[in-house]
């Protein structure tokens, strides 16, 4: 997959307890601004997908985040305003996501990356983002 963060990506930062969106505003290049917030709190975890029964309560509650992070996407997406979006997570957040996103999710992803980026910096997110989108 190529690596490309458009003008209005939005772009969702997240762990198993959090994520936070962001959009890029640059008509050229990266400059991002917070645009919200996924948070578990609220959070039933009704929807989540079938979990092993030797999964910790922890594991649970994590995947079962990641599945509301897929609903809330898919959710914005039909309300409009989502062409392009990028997915950052730390690694076993984005393999509990990936198989949670609806096609229509998925087929707006320009970009993916597996790193913990959700205590960074809006300046370390830009610079992380120009350098994956050269690459």
């Amino acid at each position: 997959m190529t690596f490309s963060v458009p003008r209005n990506a939005l772009i969702v930062i997240a762990d198993g307890q959090h994520a936070t969106l962001y959009r890029n505003t640059a008509v050229t290049g990266i400059k991002i601004e917070k645009a919200g917030e996924i948070s578990a709190a609220g959070h039933d975890g009704k929807g989540a997908a079938p979990v092993p029964t030797d999964t910790t309560p922890n594991e649970f509650n994590e995947a079962s985040f990641a599945k509301h992070i897929a609903n809330d996407l898919y959710e914005r997406i039909h309300k409009g305003g989502i062409d392009a979006l990028v997915i950052i997570a730390d690694p076993q957040t984005l393999g509990q996501l990936r198989p949670s996103l609806h096609k229509e999710v998925q087929s707006r992803i320009t970009g993916e990356l597996h790193k913990t980026l959700t205590n960074s910096s809006v300046a370390d997110i830009e610079g992380i983002l120009t350098t994956a989108a050269a690459a």
